[in-house]
């Protein structure tokens, strides 16, 4: 249900009193907003100030990403020392343009090459000057004056060299990527077709796989489509999730194999925050950003906030180490720091009280205008606070210029906008609310609920009104859905009821001291529950339950971990030889192994691998002792459903031989 409640601006008599006497003092040196756009270029703390956010901590790893997505060749970064051109002669500058230009990447060396250019031009113009001087102390005509410079020339034949590759290579660039997107936008068209064919679930869902497969190694696409194109796919991708729910064991497989390729992201982001190069830490940081919105799928409502917490939460972790780290560099802008806190507490003692004449406005005006002069002048301030001290500056200046310039008179206009947009949703909401429809008006709810966030405020009068309509309409829809699924779940609950006391009956059953006795019996409690069928998605914890007992009666009677997980096997095996189309369980569930088996093995590999960036490290380091304790673990889950493939192939051979013996007493009686 909706939550939000309307914290409206309102403008009064008095208000609109100023609003009429602000709008008569037409100021030549009023500070307006490309004046404020002039003071971040001044103090050069705009980008700074920016980047502090830790709404903008993110936003900064999917901009490295965005360039990593405009040119592959970036993902095989190296650092080009960038030398110290000033000091190099003319002759050393051309022939280190040659060096860049011949033997590295023509996108990675433009700071270089325009470093190496401003000096050369700073250093030929000095040069010619001198020349110039020259030629005329000698009794030459200024207007005379023609200097032809061999050194010149190289220089410019190298540049436009460089020029020419570098138009050449943003050519062949614009293609690449306008391929790759055009094959994009075409696993697009296709994953949305997938809900609309008619045909067996998971033939579809390998189709989806499949598709997820293509988009992976579909190539880098233009920075200007990139995040509209990924929220795109990702918005298809969990349109599927949702067509999924006819088959909830593959969208739940699915959810819960994405959740361990997340888990195992954050651990590596985690982990970052320990490494001591900043620069190899951040790039591995942008790289597992990319791995996650490009490689992994959504998972399960109950876990995104969470794991996306996580994530997010190490990013900035990260971040902070970072900053943490150039703090150091700032302690001598404290002095500062408290300069502009003064500058900004006068600022904001005029805006508080600003004149209501054209002559005392005129005047206060060019106070501020000092007071901002001041504000640059007085120096950097410590990084840490940049972004908070910038942004205290720009409001003081901004609310000067509110009231100076009418701003409530603007916001009431705007906020009638914003009533008629509201009013449009709540007509729709109505119009839902009854809907039979619910597979289509489901999702239109829930837009409708978030474009209303999105809208600003409303004019108080109308607020109280309109949000009590609108949340009565959806709440009447939502608890219409909550009565229909409730219906759905009875089988689920009855289920639940028949677990919960073979639950308690488990619990409650006591070890005999005869070890074959007591397994017979447990083995009894194993095929009982799987007898009963699926539970609630949020009771599915009773199963979790059920396991831990069962563990520790095995443990009792010192029955090892893969010993008892092939005794819970064996029951299913049970059923499957005993089902009606037993050669098609049987085929399925190899499937499913195999596939588990392929999982575990890559896992070994990958852990393995990633324990080779820590060859540098003591064994007795926690990140190694975890990776290794993880590689035991997939290792042992590796040989127990190596057993249980083994145990599925004697079933078939068993099956088989029963069938080759029934077809040849068949042959006798003929």
């Amino acid at each position: 249900m909706l939550d939000e409640k309307d914290d409206n601006l309102s403008v009064d008599s008095s208000d609109e009193k100023n609003i009429e006497i602000a709008n008569e003092a037409v100021a030549p040196q009023e500070i307006s907003e490309t004046e404020d756009s002039k003071i971040e270029e001044t103090t050069g703390t705009t980008n700074e100030a920016e980047v502090n956010s830790d709404d903008e901590v993110l936003n900064e790893i999917d901009d490295s990403n965005a360039e990593d997505a405009e040119d592959a060749d970036n993902v095989q970064r190296h650092v080009i020392p960038v030398l110290d051109y000033h000091a190099m002669p003319m002759e050393n500058l051309v022939g280190e343009l040659q060096r860049l230009v011949k033997n590295e990447k023509v996108q990675a060396i433009k700071n270089h090459v325009d470093g190496i250019k401003s000096e050369f031009d700073l250093k030929f113009q000095e040069f010619l000057e001198h020349k110039k001087e020259e030629f005329i102390s000698n009794g030459g005509n200024e207007i005379d004056f023609h200097y032809n410079s061999v050194t010149k020339r190289d220089f410019n034949e190298v540049y436009n060299e460089y020029r020419e590759k570098r138009n050449q290579y943003y050519k062949n660039l614009e293609k690449n990527l306008n391929d790759n997107l055009a094959q994009r936008l075409q696993i697009i068209d296709e994953l949305k077709g997938l809900v609309n064919v008619e045909e067996d679930i998971n033939t579809t869902y390998k189709n989806f796989k499949d598709l997820q497969d293509k988009w992976r190694n579909a190539g880098p696409i233009p920075r200007n489509n990139y995040n509209d194109v990924w929220r795109t796919y990702h918005h298809h991708i969990e349109i599927f999730y949702d067509f999924l729910h006819l088959n909830r064991e593959l969208r739940d497989l699915d959810f819960k194999r994405n959740l361990e390729e997340k888990e195992k992201i954050v651990e590596r982001a985690e982990a970052l925050e320990q490494v001591e190069d900043l620069n190899v830490a951040f790039q591995e940081l942008q790289t597992l950003h990319k791995i996650w919105k490009e490689d992994i799928g959504p998972v399960g409502k109950d876990h995104r906030e969470a794991i996306w917490e996580r994530f997010s939460n190490a990013t900035k972790a990260l971040h902070n180490k970072r900053q943490g780290y150039y703090a150091a560099l700032e302690k001598t802008y404290e002095a500062n720091l408290v300069k502009k806190h003064e500058i900004i507490e006068k600022i904001n003692a005029i805006a508080i009280k600003v004149a209501t004449n054209h002559k005392g406005l005129q005047q206060q005006i060019k106070e501020i205008e000092t007071l901002r002069e001041a504000f640059f002048k007085a120096g950097k301030v410590p990084q840490k606070v940049n972004e908070k001290t910038w942004a205290s500056f720009k409001e003081s200046v901004r609310e000067f210029n509110r009231k100076k310039n009418g701003f409530y008179k603007d916001q009431k206009k705007e906020q009638q906008e914003n009533l008629d947009k509201k009013r449009a949703l709540l007509a729709l909401a109505e119009s839902l609310k009854d809907s039979e429809d619910l597979a289509m008006a489901t999702p239109e709810m829930k837009r409708i609920q978030n474009e209303w966030k999105k809208i600003g405020h409303v004019p108080r009068k109308f607020s109280d009104k309109i949000w009590k309509q609108f949340k009565d309409a959806c709440n009447h829809y939502f608890n219409r859905l909550h009565a229909s699924k409730n219906e759905a779940q009875k089988d689920e609950l009855e289920n639940l009821e028949k677990k919960n006391e073979c639950l308690a009956r488990l619990q409650a059953f006591e070890l005999t001291g005869t070890r074959a006795t007591d397994l017979e019996a447990i083995k009894g409690f194993i095929a009982e529950w799987k007898t009963y069928g699926r539970v609630p998605f949020n009771k599915k914890n009773i199963n979790v339950k059920f396991n831990k007992i069962l563990d520790a009666l095995f443990k009792k009677l010192d029955v090892d971990r893969q010993e008892g997980e092939l005794m819970k096997y064996g029951n299913k095996i049970e059923q499957i030889s005993q089902g009606e189309d037993t050669e098609y369980a049987l085929q399925k569930e190899r499937t499913f192994i195999r596939r588990k088996i392929d999982e575990s093995k890559s896992e070994v590999r990958q852990l393995e691998n990633n324990l080779q960036f820590f060859s540098n490290a003591s064994e007795d380091s926690p990140v190694v002792k975890d990776v290794i304790k993880k590689i035991n673990t997939h290792k042992e889950a590796l040989e127990t459903w190596k057993a249980k493939l083994k145990k599925l192939n004697i079933l078939k051979n068993n099956l088989t031989k029963e069938s080759e013996e029934e077809e040849t007493e068949e042959t006798s009686e003929e």
